[in-house]
């Protein structure tokens, strides 16, 4: 069997934010590190700095994986660039992979390191919401995009196949305006105030607030998977646990699964068996290894 049947024979493996558990999120090492670990494709999250650049980060403020503070979007991508985003982590980082000052990242920084991965590799782009500038960061986006040579109508930027998710159906809805809806994902996921407020640091109030918009997102969300709008799901792996029913009806309508963040192997197996498409995981090493048994043809 030839790698690219053997690829197509299991679940595509998407390393979340590079391969994480290795090194820093979203940073030069942990992107290097998805492509030499054989990831069929990697996970970022986007934001805008305050002039306008598209930076890889998952949240909004600076205070968990930097030696910053304070909003991303009130900050320049110059002052970023001096902040420290890897030592956080523990990990120490090969030479090959560059030095600290060179592990945070832009978008067009990220697609240089994937033009040199020397095969076709997946690029799945979440746009973060909310967002102080709205959909204004779907459109700078997708400006970078084109500016780096990518073709909408057939989602590819060179050896690159990119694809956009977001938990926002209004972002989702804004970008199959002009996305093929094959390269679209809506997420969606169990929200809890718990989770809400511990993740963003929220008080109670502001928490419950924020999970009662976010639960209407998630219903509208559904209702644009029911309705075949999206061509690909993006359930968590909570979601898949609770809601077999749901990931069941949406592969049988054709929509391809892109399941998060999976890392251990009861969950691996449960999306192999369901027949998703896509895993993403921190892991892609590991979860690749468990996945290639099922992949290999009889001798």
């Amino acid at each position: 069997m030839t790698t690219d049947e053997s690829a197509a024979a299991r679940p595509q493996v998407y390393a979340h934010r590079g391969s994480s558990r290795a090194f820093a999120e979203h940073t030069r090492a942990a992107y290097l590190q998805a492509i030499a670990d054989g990831a069929d494709g990697v996970e970022c999250d986007v934001h805008l700095t305050r002039d306008q650049h598209v930076v890889l980060l998952h949240d909004a403020t600076l205070d968990r994986t930097s030696d910053g503070t304070g909003q991303v979007a009130d900050r320049t991508l110059a002052e970023l660039r001096r902040l420290d985003f890897s030592s956080w982590k523990g990990a120490r980082i090969p030479e090959a992979y560059g030095a600290r000052s060179e592990q945070f990242l832009t978008l067009p920084e990220l697609l240089d390191i994937l033009r040199g991965a020397g095969r076709r590799i997946g690029l799945a782009i979440e746009l973060k919401h909310p967002s102080p500038y709205q959909l204004r960061l779907e459109d700078r986006v997708l400006d970078v995009l084109r500016n780096e040579g990518w073709d909408p109508a057939t989602s590819m930027l060179a050896n690159i196949r990119v694809s956009f998710m977001s938990f926002s159906p209004d972002a989702v809805r804004h970008l199959l305006q002009i996305v093929p809806a094959e390269a679209v994902c809506q997420l969606v996921d169990d929200v809890t105030v718990a989770d809400i407020r511990e993740e963003l640091r929220l008080g109670a109030l502001t928490g419950s607030a924020l999970a009662n918009v976010m639960r209407a997102a998630r219903s509208e969300g559904e209702r644009i998977l029911d309705a075949a709008e999206a061509g690909i799901a993006g359930p968590g792996i909570g979601y898949v646990r609770a809601h077999p029913q749901a990931v069941r009806r949406w592969l049988g309508s054709g929509r391809r699964l892109r399941v998060w963040t999976v890392d251990a192997e009861a969950d691996v197996e449960r999306c192999r068996e369901l027949g998703v498409h896509e895993i993403t995981t921190n892991c892609p090493a590991q979860v690749l290894a468990q996945l290639m048994p099922h992949s290999q043809s009889p001798r």
